[in-house]
């Protein structure tokens, strides 16, 4: 108990927070810089929403739990990767991965590692890139290289995981489980979806 009290408390630290927040706002800047010279070289807006988030204290617990470690400072450290989160919406699949080509290219980032649940969806049906790097931010005048997760995905893979998310906490329901059969076939359908628009767009250009 005293162990999940130092990690609450750890969470809530003013010095924390700032180094979160210093993360998110360089990631940040650099989705923007990429989606500018996307926008020049492809002649449209090609990332049309930017979120983040700093994981709660539930969430990071629930997940130690799940891979069957401590709650602690350390154990989190050392084992998430995706504490700290920033996601770009797309509308097309093929600028996700030139976007993630460019990120992987960000020579003051450390890139990690790659989950492409693009190509490869959970069986829930989820979709989308995950990207982890070590993000170097100034503190107390000296580097800290912080880990972050990057997500890339289309506004179709970004409202089906939203309702992924919401039947999270009510999967032993009955109905709950009903709804989860039939997001796994929507996910099926916006697959498809996402690659005939991609398709259509490929025409229109060529024309």
């Amino acid at each position: 108990m005293e162990e999940k009290m130092i990690l609450k408390k750890y969470l809530q630290q003013e010095d924390f927070i700032v180094k979160c927040n210093h993360t998110i706002h360089l990631l940040e800047a650099r989705l923007q810089k990429i989606n500018a010279e996307l926008t020049r070289r492809c002649g449209r807006n090609v990332i049309h929403g930017f979120s983040a988030r700093i994981k709660t204290y539930d969430s990071i617990a629930a997940k130690l739990r799940r891979k069957g470690l401590a709650e602690t400072v350390k154990a989190m450290e050392e084992n998430l990767n995706d504490v700290v989160g920033v996601r770009a919406v797309c509308t097309y699949t093929d600028d996700l991965y030139q976007i993630a080509e460019m990120l992987r290219a960000q020579k003051d980032l450390r890139f990690i590692k790659e989950k492409d649940y693009i190509k490869f969806p959970k069986k829930s049906g989820y979709r989308s890139m995950h990207l982890i790097f070590r993000v170097p931010i100034s503190f107390h005048g000296e580097t800290q290289w912080i880990k972050a997760e990057v997500q890339l995905r289309t506004g179709a893979m970004d409202y089906w995981a939203g309702l992924d998310y919401q039947l999270q906490y009510k999967k032993e329901n009955r109905e709950a489980k009903n709804i989860s059969i039939e997001l796994r076939q929507y996910a099926n359908a916006i697959e498809q979806i996402d690659s005939k628009v991609l398709e259509l767009r490929k025409r229109i250009e060529a024309i």
